[in-house]
């Protein structure tokens, strides 16, 4: 367990809240020594790996030890129990989720039926704890300990979020006791902190975006000085100055709101002001070469620095199922001949990927780019990728599209993600994960083990 000295320097009632929880912590259960769901969620809050003494004999306390360490080192909000055929198979995963209060990814090893996994959609994709729960249930045939350190190796690069803040966990598990001693002292400094987090977080994905932005500045400023146009020039008119001048403000703007941001959010104005000077630009070129002016279309979708599209086309990214997609000429092109489109990609901590897998700080990012095009668009083109995921919650459905900085694409920042403290205010219908994993019969009684 993380040491809880160094958080009991304050003074005052925080320092009173530090030796309470303190404490209380002598007489908290060790994993192995307790049964039933409240005792679960409770060393679950503390170490994140719970065994029921009954199980013991089939996955032991060192190799339990040894598992939550190797989520300590991961720094990841992955919880798991071992608990005999008792535990209620329908609502074991639900239940604990519930008790335990943190958004994040919930295994568990069910008797002799197997392992199964479901995670918060502010902690892991949809539908991915059960796929990675099914591969390492079937790989390992039955051998509790190499299932359960397979799930963890394969879920920890996939998770959002950080690893409990113990500080923050054994607080919930006494916060009745610290509310009556100090009224309430203990749930400010609990919510401060997180809110700390939230905002350092913000920070570190706004550097994040503001590459990727000004790459994308930068390519469109390179676009203007090739167009090689003079405003002076004889064969230039009125409506083509008025093109060159609109693609230059929406230059000078993306540049402007770029520096001022302060926020995530902030980002959807600038790729904005860039796709409606890409517009502008092709538009320009068509008056120039006495060709019929384009028609106003989202950006490629497989890069927007490409400009506006100029067709739509079947394509599936890998893993996807095959959607229709607005793409430039040169895009249209390579998917016609079977060749791999130019997709944007980003760096993140897990290597380059496309920018709708990038993470949830490119919401505003795509969502500026396709902001002129409906609500509906973005949504459906990022069916079934990490962006296409968020963008289907009940909360960015019910939001409206970035207005106020919140809500649809920029909603993110208001949702739960992994790590962060819930209680029981979360939707069980979004605990997602369409089938249990591992298979066999989960039948069985209560949770009285």
């Amino acid at each position: 367990m993380r040491t809880l000295a160094r958080r009991s320097r304050g003074a005052g009632p925080l320092a009173l809240v530090a030796a309470l929880l303190g404490l209380l912590l002598l007489f908290a259960p060790a994993a192995s020594a307790a049964g039933g769901l409240s005792d679960a969620a409770a060393t679950l809050k503390k170490g994140q790996v719970y065994v029921a003494p009954q199980m013991l004999d089939r996955f032991s306390q060192a190799q339990a030890d040894a598992l939550t360490k190797k989520i300590e080192k991961a720094d990841k909000p992955i919880f798991i129990a071992v608990v005999p055929d008792a535990a209620n198979k329908d609502t074991v995963l639900t239940d604990l989720r519930t008790l335990v209060g943190i958004d994040g990814v919930y295994g568990v090893w069910r008797g002799t039926s197997g392992f199964m996994a479901r995670s918060d959609r502010g902690a892991m994709g949809v539908g991915v704890a059960d796929r990675i729960g099914g591969a390492v249930t079937r790989a390992d045939k039955g051998d509790i300990n190499a299932t359960l350190n397979d799930f963890v190796d394969q879920a920890a690069p996939q998770t959002k979020g950080t690893g409990v803040n113990d500080s923050t966990s054994i607080a919930w598990v006494v916060i009745p006791v610290v509310l009556v001693a100090l009224a309430g002292a203990g749930v400010f400094f609990l919510f401060r902190r997180a809110k700390k987090r939230k905002e350092e977080q913000a920070r570190a994905e706004l550097e994040q975006l503001r590459r990727v932005v000004d790459e994308d500045i930068t390519a469109f400023g390179v676009e203007l000085e090739r167009l090689d146009f003079d405003p002076r020039a004889s064969d230039a008119d009125d409506a083509q100055r008025t093109d060159y001048s609109h693609a230059l403000d929406s230059y000078e703007k993306s540049k402007r709101l770029m520096d001022e941001a302060k926020k995530p959010e902030d980002v959807k104005q600038v790729t904005e002001a860039i796709e409606d000077g890409r517009f502008q630009l092709a538009t320009l070129a068509a008056r120039r070469e006495k060709r019929p002016l384009p028609e106003r279309r989202p950006p490629c979708f497989m890069d927007p620095r490409h400009g506006p599209s100029v067709k739509d086309v079947d394509w599936a990214p890998a893993g996807g199922s095959a959607r229709s997609v607005p793409v430039c000429q040169a895009d249209a092109d390579r998917v016609a001949a079977g060749l791999d489109p130019a997709v944007r990609t980003v760096d993140t901590e897990y290597g380059p990927q496309p920018y709708w897998n990038a993470g949830p700080a490119y919401a505003p990012y795509a969502g500026g780019y396709y902001s002129s095009f409906g609500g509906g668009l973005l949504p459906g083109l990022l069916i079934g990728t990490a962006l296409g995921s968020m963008m289907s919650t009940p909360s960015y459905a019910a939001a409206p599209m970035m207005e106020g900085g919140h809500g649809g694409y920029g909603g993110y920042q208001d949702q739960y993600e992994g790590g962060d403290y819930t209680g029981a205010d979360f939707n069980a219908a979004d605990f997602s994960g369409s089938d249990w994993s591992g298979g066999g019969d989960f039948g069985g009684g209560g949770d009285d083990w």
